[in-house]
């Protein structure tokens, strides 16, 4: 990798931990088409890495707002949805995985803006959970679905339930892709790299995130995920 191409993604790593450690997400959204246009062979594999010590960081910030039910009905169709991902990335043309899920995440933050105020019951959970299990193992985004389910929830608790859901997520894909061969020591070197930028990027959040809350909070999330359906249809 070149200097100029290393400097690019450090600095949109820092930017991009700045604003996840700030909304609650948005990390994957912003770095993953740098990165796939400079180097796809990092997709996932960085960003996962990168966003367990991010969303470490979140989750235990916020500690005392977490959702522990959502997390776990989350994390149960998480951990089903990983292996469809894996089978995607393997087997499926990607082009048009890329398109339904950039259409999918387009029309349901649209949908999602114009709806009433809800709560998400278990099944919602556990099906957001599945479908992010299969974006972030194949694509490295995984934030649409958690946006979509949280947007109405107090922006402490938003923050603090989503970065346990993608923690328990990356590990959990990050293990599966290991096992199948997907993880490359390259890759790890490359994103170790990266990792001082998290830190600075998440250090300087807790300046701003206080400051994020109720419907301001809301279409920051929802329009994170509009941009990223956006930008993974012109990628593909």
């Amino acid at each position: 990798m070149s200097m100029l191409a290393f400097a690019i993604i450090a600095a949109v790593v820092l930017i991009s931990a700045f604003v996840q450690g700030s909304t609650g997400m948005g990390f994957a959204m912003i770095l993953a088409p740098v990165v796939t246009f400079i180097d796809p062979s990092l997709i996932p594999v960085m960003l996962l890495v990168l966003m367990i010590p991010l969303n470490l960081y979140i989750a235990a910030r916020e500690r005392e707002n977490i959702d522990w039910t959502g997390v776990k009905w989350i994390s149960v169709g998480r951990f089903a949805g990983t292996f469809a991902g894996l089978w995607i990335l393997v087997i499926v043309n990607l082009h048009q995985l890329a398109l339904l899920i950039g259409w999918s995440t387009l029309i349901a933050a649209v949908v999602a803006l114009l709806a009433p105020k809800f709560t998400p019951n278990k099944p919602v959970l556990a099906t957001v959970g599945l479908v992010t299990g299969v974006t972030e193992t194949s694509t490295g985004i995984g934030g649409p679905p958690y946006a979509l389910a949280y947007q109405h929830s107090p922006g402490p608790e938003l923050r603090s339930t989503v970065a346990v859901c993608f923690l328990v997520g990356e590990i959990i894909s990050l293990i599966v892709l290991a096992f199948s061969g997907q993880v490359s020591a390259d890759t790890m070197v490359t994103t170790a790299w990266m990792l001082p930028f998290v830190v600075v990027g998440s250090f300087l959040s807790r300046y701003v995130h206080h400051r994020l809350d109720g419907p301001v909070l809301r279409y920051i999330v929802l329009g994170f995920a509009i941009v990223s359906g956006i930008i993974v249809i012109v990628q593909a």
